[in-house]
């Protein structure tokens, strides 16, 4: 993503807390601009449209999980991979979390037509595949089939979560060291 200037990071600050809360399609373009102090005239030269927003929104939130994740672990990729539900469980008591932002995009936006589609999917199999190079590293069997099943664990905790189920990371956690066998 480009540099933004202080009113394009307004705009994408205020889009992101808007999106995330409300929903986008919820969200007008006129409530994004009076959030952020300015006119929709300067939010569409900063971001060209809702739609090149949105995805800007979910590009930055991708980049955020994947430095916020690049902090758990431990030495090994067995802690590592074990970690990942770790800072799941603590992103969402840090998030105030309303479920996936991807997982929430994606049923607004199902169209593999929108820009910020390709961001939602990208996101998802960086996670599959994060999962797999951390098993090939641990030495699982089939480091593949390990990750489809870690990313339904990963993803099973974000929807139990948003349902307000206590302990969800905790419990994939447990499941996917027996996975690992």
């Amino acid at each position: 993503m480009q540099k933004l200037t202080p009113a394009g990071r307004r705009v994408l600050d205020v889009a992101a807390e808007l999106f995330y809360r409300q929903g986008i399609h919820a969200v007008g373009v006129e409530a994004i601009a009076a959030g952020a102090g300015v006119t929709k005239k300067t939010l569409y030269a900063c971001f060209g449209s809702k739609d090149q927003l949105v995805t800007a929104y979910l590009t930055e939130r991708d980049q955020r999980w994947r430095d916020w994740l690049a902090e758990w672990g431990g030495d090994s990729a067995t802690d590592r991979l074990l970690g990942t539900f770790d800072a799941l469980a603590a992103w969402m008591d840090r998030e105030d979390f309303r479920g996936c932002a991807f997982v929430n995009a994606l049923a607004e936006l199902p169209s593999a037509d929108h820009p910020a589609h390709a961001v939602v999917v990208g996101q998802k199999h960086w996670m599959r595949d994060y999962f797999a190079d951390l098993a090939r590293e641990a030495g699982v069997a089939d480091p593949e089939d390990f990750a489809k099943s870690a990313l339904l664990l990963y993803e099973g905790v974000t929807v139990a979560a948003s349902a307000g189920i206590d302990g969800a990371a905790a419990q994939a956690r447990k499941a996917a060291a027996a996975l690992l066998g």
